[in-house]
């Protein structure tokens, strides 16, 4: 079988993605072309990746070009789907890093392009690679946890200083990636919140603060609140303003409690239900036994190889995508209903109203500072790490 011809647009992230396929530790897949704006990143690549490799910079080219069978989508969030709309066209396979996009609106046009297409269309949430969150959705799905009932997940190991924002103008605007911790930092997390549990909310109240702790527009502290159809309640709180960070994910369920913490699993495990032991005990006080039980996690976690690897493997020989393309809206619409809530002092319901999200949107975007400075004077080049 010939291998499948990669192509990897946007060199920020994405430059590891294409040494990855470069050194052949992707299965069935090579490096065919790569593209990128800057010359700067083209002469990089030149000297570096194989000379086989062919350079690029126009995407739309490369897509037409018949040199490559699938594209990596590594650039600006707001690009992403306009540019997997546009390998589709081409009959092209899709990865695309994450976040899907800035707005769910346009994340569900690309969905549906992919639908119609019926090209593999995967997103590099790598953290399903993970067998620790691996296991704890394991067990969530297997009722070994019972009932979902309360969700906490604090991330606030994001820490990033006012110099990382300086960097580029485009950094922390509404212009240049379409929101902060949430867009940038947090993309991972919002999937996992939803993956591991199998539930999306029905309703959302968050509390986003704007340049709370650095001199940005967008948002670098957020705490949110969600319910949920069952009855089960969550919290999710993030920054990257503080030090040190904690990133710890607890699950409680009728059957006990699970904990992800500094990389270990943790499992309280009830004897009885709790609502089997509420309906039998007759006393004043009591609670039903529990068990702590380290749980034993076994397997290497991949990463972006994994999902490389998978994605290779789902052109090849139709093997399940751990990661859909089309999951990456789920995410995304859970951070779009938190800059909403807050923008409204507001409950959001869910399904999202897209057409007043896309609203609010765009009235920030017009004040940006970074709006302001294209309008002035031109983009800047470089926005191919923005999602770092």
């Amino acid at each position: 079988m010939e291998k499948v011809r990669i192509g990897v647009i946007g060199l920020g992230m994405g430059y590891n993605h294409a040494r990855s396929l470069a050194e052949g530790k992707i299965k069935g897949a090579c490096l065919a072309a790569i593209c990128d704006l800057q010359p700067a990143k083209q002469e990089m690549a030149r000297a570096e990746l194989p000379p086989e490799v062919t350079i690029w910079s126009d995407a739309e080219a490369m897509m037409s070009s018949g040199e490559v069978d699938a594209v990596v989508i590594a650039t600006p969030h707001y690009g992403h789907p306009q540019e997997a709309m546009a390998a589709f066209k081409h009959g092209l396979h899709v990865l695309i890093e994450k976040p899907a996009g800035v707005y769910t609106k346009q994340v569900r046009e690309m969905n549906e392009a992919a639908a119609k297409s019926g090209k593999v269309f995967s997103i590099m949430y790598n953290q399903r690679c993970n067998p620790l969150y691996q296991k704890l959705r394991e067990m969530i799905q297997s009722g070994e946890l019972g009932e979902v009932r309360r969700i906490n997940y604090i991330v606030t190991s994001w820490y990033r200083s006012q110099s990382y924002y300086d960097s580029g103008g485009w950094r922390a605007t509404w212009a240049g990636e379409g929101g902060g911790v949430l867009v940038n930092q947090s993309p991972h997390q919002l999937d996992l919140w939803q993956w591991v549990t199998g539930m999306m909310p029905v309703r959302v109240r968050a509390f986003c603060s704007f340049g709370k702790y650095r001199n940005i527009e967008v948002e670098d502290d957020v705490t949110a609140y969600a319910e949920y159809e069952n009855g089960a309640t969550a919290v999710f709180i993030t920054t990257t303003g503080e030090a040190p960070g904690t990133n710890r994910l607890e699950v409680t369920g009728t059957r006990g409690k699970i904990v992800i913490e500094d990389e270990k699993l943790s499992f309280w495990r009830l004897r009885v239900s709790e609502p089997e032991f509420n309906r039998d005990f007759k006393g004043k006080f009591g609670q039903p036994e529990s068990w702590k039980c380290e749980v034993p996690i076994t397997g290497s976690n991949s990463q972006h190889e994994g999902i490389l690897q998978n994605f290779s493997d789902a052109i090849n020989s139709n093997a399940p995508l751990i990661a859909p393309g089309e999951e990456g809206i789920k995410g995304l619409t859970l951070s779009n209903a938190m800059h909403l809530s807050t923008w409204l002092d507001d409950w959001v319901e869910l399904p999202l109203d897209e057409e007043l999200y896309l609203e609010k949107l765009q009235e920030r975007i017009q004040h940006s500072t970074y709006e302001k400075t294209v309008r002035d004077t031109g983009p800047e080049v470089d926005m191919s790490n923005s999602f770092i």
